[in-house]
């Protein structure tokens, strides 16, 4: 059993991942893993015409993720030093699976499964989730340029995709505990209580000593 903590924080697009991550980190003294989000070059493409730069955004997105996953085994984790992370690496296959074509996704499945299978892998997961109105609110006042052509109807999709997906995470993976947070209902930005909350729970967790 691996009782050192190695916690993902997932969630749509907007929902505030790297927000709590850093609050996280903070509380806990963890390390930091943020994922490489506007450095990708076919971000903006992508937004603008999804299906014909999906597969390069996509690969350039699993490269990227594979090599801090890498790293943050060699200089954090094999040192016993826990780790929180804004995204989990199956992430990937929730964006695939939604914007490549199956010619496509049959390629991009079979490098996903030989980058990541002797990958570590979080050991708790904290999802968060929002409404539509939400997420828009909060992807349009952090204004990044990359993100102003996505539309409402993707947002909406990806939304269902990411509830599919913890679904069937929490299915296949019972001895990973889940944390789930409802954005609509808490505020860990403008609320102390609220952040409060969620950092007990995760301390409850991490007390049991289960993580595997």
């Amino acid at each position: 059993m691996q009782h050192l903590p190695f916690i993902a924080v997932e969630g749509p697009i907007g929902v505030g991942k790297t927000s709590l991550s850093k609050k996280i980190a903070a509380h806990f003294e963890l390390h930091l893993l943020k994922e490489i989000v506007e450095e990708n070059p076919f971000l903006g493409k992508f937004y603008e015409n999804i299906e014909e730069w999906s597969f390069q955004t996509e690969m350039f997105f699993l490269c990227n993720r594979y090599k801090q996953l890498e790293d943050i085994q060699k200089d954090y984790l094999s040192q016993s030093k826990p780790v929180v992370a804004d995204y989990h690496i199956s992430k990937n296959m929730i964006f695939a699976k939604r914007t490549l074509k199956s010619s496509q996704f049959e390629k991009y499945e079979q490098i996903y499964h030989i980058l990541t299978n002797d990958m570590p892998k979080p050991n708790m997961m904290i999802y968060l989730d929002a409404s539509l109105d939400t997420l828009l609110k909060r992807i349009s006042m952090r204004g990044r340029d990359v993100e102003k052509n996505i539309q409402s109807s993707y947002l909406q999709q990806l939304k269902q995709d990411y509830q599919d997906f913890m679904e069937s995470f929490e299915a296949k993976h019972p001895e990973i505990p889940v944390i789930r947070i409802d954005g609509d209902k808490l505020d860990f930005i403008k609320h102390q209580d609220d952040l409060n909350q969620i950092l007990y729970n995760i301390e409850q967790q991490i007390k049991k000593g289960e993580l595997t």
